[in-house]
């Protein structure tokens, strides 16, 4: 059963930084790894992506602040968000995709407030 197990979310002060987490279930050496969001009221939108090659794209609003990587010895890719604003506040989601196959975690909290 493919699973993922998502942590590193919760509360953060603006400006505060945060570390997300997101372990498979299975061996990611080939997947693209790419983390969403999606805040209330709002679509999910794309945060950042990791190739199995080890390439990175961003969107706009994170770039400079938030670092995506991936340790496939651990199955792992992760998320570093920095310089955290109201705006980040939403709920990440990780995802694998390889083809046609495209899996989905549950989606981790993250809210910014002081």
């Amino acid at each position: 059963q493919v699973q993922f197990v998502e942590s590193g979310g919760g509360l953060a002060q603006p400006g505060g930084s945060l570390r997300l987490s997101c372990a498979a279930s299975f061996s990611i050496t080939g997947y693209a790894m790419t983390w969403y969001r999606q805040a209330p009221g709002k679509e999910r939108e794309l945060v950042a992506d990791i190739t199995s090659g080890g390439s990175t794209n961003y969107a706009d609003s994170v770039k400079g602040r938030f670092t995506v990587s991936r340790d496939n010895a651990k199955d792992t890719v992760y998320l570093q968000m920095n310089s955290l604003n109201s705006e980040d506040t939403a709920v990440y989601y990780c995802n694998a995709q390889w083809g046609f196959v495209n899996y989905w975690g549950q989606g981790t909290q993250v809210t910014v407030s002081s």
